[in-house]
């Protein structure tokens, strides 16, 4: 029987630390270096795009198109709009860049803008995304660069209700499945830490679908099961957070450790864990994972099988989990995450389940570290490491040692 050791490899929020100086994009002076290029021909193109994208309506968008592959992407972002429920798209113009994607037109870094009616509140997401044009600005010939977004990708399917919006590529089999686990999240959310939240879900149809969804390097996630972070990529002030699921690894996952990796990441959403600054990671993730956990009738032997044998094999850490413990190029990435949670688990044993969430709270929200722990716990970090160790010392010889 397979151990849920591989949950907590699994159920990780690897965050996109990628902060920006603003959430708004400046666009230079138009450079027109490829021949026949016109961005203020290329301007009003998008203009008809938006217009017709905000209408929900596929027939002028594949007026639009240059070729049947565009066309067909294009036909699919205008029905995307009404089967997601996207609202603000907006799109604009911003400059050309140094590489065309064909010889027969020129690219173009266009500022895309939408938001997920129901799901992101007020707040919009923007991205910079290359844009082919031809025929001197008149066409789109196709959607390309390291960032596009799901809806840009190519056609979705969407369910929403229960606090939760799932959008995934179509041909999934599993969204009603997603959306289940996405409503029990956010219904955990409420019952143990007392918040109501919006849950935003995408299910790209591939692990280089997900790269490209937040603009990481190729194969950047292709070990994980789930990201959080911003809905275009970046994390900064009043971007929506989405979860990003790679169907690869958590369509392997059995029922129990997928609804684990999603309420885990739901809890970085609901706290707005991606946008905390110099908070440790042990926190972060350990905190994710204590909520998660609860209540969960298994084994240590499962939920912390990792950590344990390791403990078993090469003694305690020396150290709580540093940054580049979570590296996902590491060879123990499981360990370190059941690690984390072990922290968690030792803080409430030291006080309570509410203490935890009150240092978390307090420390995500700016608040120093050590300051929280003497207050609330009466220990600096290093007898937090010393109880910690010992916890898993105890637990590594009862567990099957």
């Amino acid at each position: 029987m397979a151990v849920l050791a591989t949950v907590a490899v699994l159920a990780t929020a690897l965050l996109v630390w990628r902060w920006q100086a603003g959430d708004t994009y400046v666009a230079p002076a138009p450079e027109t270096r490829a021949d026949g290029a016109d961005p203020v021909v290329a301007a009003q193109t998008l203009r008809r795009l938006e217009a017709a994208l905000r209408d929900g309506e596929s027939g002028p968008t594949g007026d639009l198109a240059a070729a049947p592959d565009s066309r067909a992407v294009l036909s699919a972002a205008a029905g995307n709009v009404a089967e997601i429920g996207l609202e603000d798209i907006g799109l604009r113009y911003l400059s050309e860049t140094d590489s065309p994607m064909t010889t027969d037109g020129w690219s173009a870094e266009v500022e895309v803008v939408w938001r997920v009616a129901g799901g992101d509140g007020q707040n919009a997401a923007r991205a910079a995304v290359e844009f082919e044009f031809v025929e001197g600005g008149d066409r789109i010939a196709g959607i390309g660069g390291d960032l596009v977004p799901l809806w840009l990708q190519g056609p979705v399917e969407a369910r929403r209700g229960g606090g939760a919006v799932v959008v995934a590529a179509a041909g999934s089999d599993r969204v009603a499945a997603y959306h289940r686990q996405a409503r029990t999240a956010v219904a955990e959310i409420r019952q143990r830490l007392g918040r109501r939240t919006n849950l935003v879900v995408e299910v790209p149809g591939s692990p280089a679908g997900l790269d490209r969804s937040v603009g990481a390097e190729d194969g950047a996630y292709d070990g994980v099961a789930a990201v959080t972070t911003g809905a275009d990529g970046s994390v900064v002030p009043g971007t929506p957070l989405h979860v990003f699921l790679n169907p690869r690894v958590y369509g392997d996952l059995d029922q129990l450790a997928a609804q684990v990796v999603m309420t885990h990441e739901a809890v970085h959403v609901a706290t707005d864990a991606p946008l905390a600054r110099n908070v440790p990671l042990w926190l972060l993730e350990g905190f994710a994972d204590f909520v998660a956990l609860q209540d969960t009738e298994l084994p240590l032997a499962r939920t912390a099988g990792q950590v344990l044998a390791q403990v078993r094999e090469e003694g305690v850490p020396e150290a709580l989990p540093s940054g580049v413990d979570f590296d996902t190029a590491g060879g123990h990435l499981g360990a370190t995450y059941e690690a984390a949670w072990q922290v968690c688990e030792v803080l409430a044993e030291r006080r309570s389940d509410d203490d935890v969430v009150a240092l978390y709270d307090a420390v995500v929200a700016g608040s120093d570290l050590a300051a929280e722990l003497e207050k609330r716990f009466g220990w600096n970090e290093a007898a937090l490491t010393r109880a910690w160790q010992q916890r898993l010392r105890g637990l590594a010889g009862s567990a099957g040692g």
